[in-house]
């Protein structure tokens, strides 16, 4: 059998060594998303509008549900295609491959129908009023109708591309995207769409920008098929065996279940802070976009991690496998602790970038401060869960997110709201994730004890 061009980076390569190469682009690339998502918000408060910024805000948590079907498919996929590498067996990691952007067109392109049927009862169940329900409309109608199918599709390809190791050309496809989102935005909403209709151009702006990475993807993707023999589409004839496509679904429903339910937790709040007033609407809106930024880094370790754990496990090279972990473990929760030392000082000025408005400004650099102290626990709680998706084991994550969201985080915040307000809302994340971190430290230690002790030992301790 063929395999990956990049077995030398799974099997060889120095471990700390080998999770930069496939880490340092998945961050870069998650940065950039980050921004881009922010620069919505930064260019529509410039209008001054704390209203449109506020229909943005309800609105992203519905678009970033369709990330759920991207990882769906596309972490379920490309952790199998990697366990596949890793037991040699590329015809049918090809098979996976192909049919993991076959499944992945077709639920984003139901779920943009829905989206536009339903599009009036949602945002009034979301919370949207009479002075926010036209913003958030229009925003919706670009970045989900018109937009869903790109944005799911270009996030499949980069998974994808990182499951042989292709990290640094997924990355580079992201931070393009990001980078031409950013430019068209102002473009789009101050010169092309008229006044009043910034948060449409805002809008258009992020769904072409997604369009011409899924153009740059498929063209990397055609350069890399001959050193990638994996990256060939097949014919929709051609299926995986039943049991992989259960693999695929093992990892990738736990996954896009996880995606769901933390979008759920940001219309929690949206909900509860639209029940006072507005202004904290607005404010918690640019807060759950600025605390992206540590959480983005976590989550860009995680998805260079993750190719090499499920290859090794595969291949049984555990003592590889558990130094990828720990190296990775470490790394994250550097890059946490600082970013609160950074937040913490400069929470005000964060705010500012984003709106002028100074009883928002004010509002949000508390709820920012509170809020980051959850980092070190979030990206935890996420590594755990990427674990087991490298692994294979979707049942251990499913658990892990469920447990997570359903048992602490979301009813956290209807606890300490009705105890505490709206500061009970911005404290219920830190509350909530030391019980969650408290559980997946739990979980994985039985799992290790149970199924890992004896293989890592035999493989010459870890």
């Amino acid at each position: 059998m063929e395999n990956s061009g990049n077995t030398d980076l799974f099997e060889r390569m120095p471990v700390a060594q080998a999770v930069r190469v496939m880490a340092v682009p998945a961050v870069m690339g998650q940065l950039i998303v980050l921004i881009y998502n922010m620069a919505d918000t930064f260019f529509v408060g410039q209008t001054g509008n704390p209203y449109m910024v506020a229909g943005a805000s309800l609105v992203l948590p519905v678009y970033n549900l369709t990330l759920s079907f991207a990882s769906l498919t596309g972490v379920g996929g490309g952790s199998l295609v990697s366990r596949l590498l890793g037991r040699h067996e590329t015809d049918e990691a090809r098979r996976v491959y192909s049919f993991s952007i076959y499944l992945g067109v077709l639920t984003a392109a139901l779920f943009s129908v829905l989206i536009l049927a339903f599009m009036g009862p949602l945002l009034r169940l979301l919370g949207a009023g009479a002075d926010t329900y036209g913003y958030a409309g229009n925003y919706a109608f670009f970045v989900i109708v018109c937009g869903g199918i790109p944005t799911v599709l270009s996030n499949i390809l980069s998974s994808m591309l990182r499951s042989v190791g292709a990290s640094r050309q997924a990355g580079t496809g992201i931070i393009m995207g990001g980078i031409i989102n950013i430019a068209l935005d102002p473009l789009f909403m101050f010169v092309l769409f008229p006044k009043g209709m910034e948060i449409a151009g805002a809008g258009a702006a992020t769904c072409l920008s997604n369009c011409i990475a899924c153009v740059y993807f498929f063209f990397v993707i055609h350069r890399l098929k001959e050193r990638e023999p994996v990256l060939t589409i097949c014919s929709p004839m051609q299926r995986p065996s039943a049991e992989n496509i259960k693999g695929i679904f093992n990892v990738g429903v736990p996954s896009a279940i996880a995606t769901l339910l933390f979008d759920l937790d940001y219309m929690v709040i949206d909900r509860l802070m639209s029940g006072y007033n507005d202004i904290a609407l607005a404010a918690i809106g640019i807060v759950l976009k600025a605390e992206r930024l540590p959480l983005n880094i976590g989550v860009g370790i995680c998805q260079g991690m993750v190719p090499i754990i499920a290859y090794n496990f595969a291949a049984k090279n555990y003592r590889r496998m558990t130094e990828v972990r720990r190296y990775s473990l470490r790394l994250g929760l550097v890059c946490a602790a600082v970013s609160i030392v950074l937040y913490e000082l400069f929470a005000g000025q964060i705010m500012g970038i984003f709106i002028r408005d100074a009883q928002t400004v004010a509002l949000g650099t508390g709820f920012l401060r509170a809020r980051i102290l959850a980092t070190p626990l979030m990206f935890l709680s996420f590594f755990h869960v990427n674990l087991f998706n490298g692994f294979g084991k979707g049942g251990y994550a499913l658990f892990l997110g469920a447990m997570r969201w359903l048992a602490f985080n979301i009813p956290m915040l209807f606890l300490l709201n009705w105890l505490f307000g709206m500061n009970g809302v911005v404290w219920a994340q830190v509350t909530a994730d030391i019980l969650t971190v408290a559980l997946s430290i739990a979980v994985y230690h039985g799992y290790e004890r149970r199924e890992l002790v004896g293989e890592t030992s035999a493989d010459g301790g870890a």
